[in-house]
């Protein structure tokens, strides 16, 4: 499948950007999560070879990983922005995972032009977490070894590899998963580290149970929204980072499309086979919906 990059000029430097499939075929922006880069969606863009897949690393990760702070939803929201104006995108279906789900709600209200259908995945509404819980302690809570690994050093890329190999979330490795994880390391070796920030996570990580901004969003929806549900969470754990009884909620709540994933958990669900079907079949119902209203 074609591959192209970018560097786009944002606030402070530039923002690395991947892009798949049909340079002429309808745009999609697929916005990754907290401690990821834009390579976790490569089954998903396998699956739309006809689709134009924006997918940036965001600011502090992948190669944006030295754009400087401040981070939080709407700057990454600016920086989506920023990203389709540089690629002459004037709007598209916005495809947001975990954290990347939250900017891409905020996204939606603050440039509302920009987005056509949003696709959320496992993310974009408050986690249900213990209302008593430091908001400086949500991002160890709630990521646990995926945050913890921003601290350490790896010897070589096979190393790094292990360390992922082992993870209950990862128990069906791929090719994708590999190259996801190859590229998340920056450094050379022996003296090898995870690609994202612990100070872009740990801001960010503060919005994740409900910000200003993404709570400000919600309340002023206009788009329609796809929301898909992981059953299982980031260690492949039941319920996930939603229960039903919650998620279900906060569908009726908002008035969101609820789908729930089976066998899928919060990686897999973009990263793996299955959880990319689900994904790219959401993706492709919300090309038609918006070519319906175009």
């Amino acid at each position: 499948m074609s591959y192209r990059s970018h560097e786009i000029a944002v606030r402070g430097g530039t923002m690395h950007v991947g892009e798949w499939g049909d340079p002429q075929g309808p745009p999609v922006l697929a916005v990754h999560g907290i401690t990821a880069s834009h390579r976790s969606w490569g089954q998903v863009a396998r699956r739309l070879p006809r689709v134009r897949l924006i997918a940036p690393d965001l600011r502090g990760r992948g190669r944006s990983r030295d754009l400087p702070g401040p981070y939080g939803m709407p700057v990454h929201a600016d920086d989506l922005a920023a990203a389709l104006t540089a690629l002459d995108v004037p709007s598209a279906v916005v495809l947001g995972h975990s954290m990347g789900a939250f900017a891409s709600v905020v996204l939606s209200h603050r440039h509302p032009a920009r987005v056509r259908e949003l696709v959320l995945v496992d993310g974009g509404v408050p986690l249900d977490l213990d209302p008593d819980l430091d908001p400086a302690d949500v991002g160890t809570v709630v990521l646990g070894p995926a945050a913890q690994r921003l601290a350490m050093t790896f010897p070589t890329r096979e190393a790094y590899r292990e360390f992922w190999r082992v993870h209950p979330a990862f128990a069906e490795w791929n090719d994708v998963i590999e190259d996801y994880v190859d590229y998340d390391l920056y450094g050379t070796e022996p003296d090898l580290h995870p690609s994202t920030t612990i100070e872009a996570v740990t801001e960010d990580s503060l919005e994740l149970a409900g910000g200003e901004a993404l709570l400000d969003a919600l309340a002023h929806l206009t788009h329609r929204v796809a929301w898909l549900r992981a059953e299982r969470g980031l260690m492949d754990e039941e319920p996930g980072l939603y229960s039903p009884s919650y998620a279900r909620a906060n569908a009726d709540r908002l008035g969101l499309d609820l789908t729930d994933v089976p066998g899928t958990n919060h990686y897999t669900i973009t990263l793996g086979p299955t959880g990319a079907d689900a994904v790219a079949d959401a993706v492709r119902r919300a090309l038609t919906a918006a070519e319906a209203t175009a």
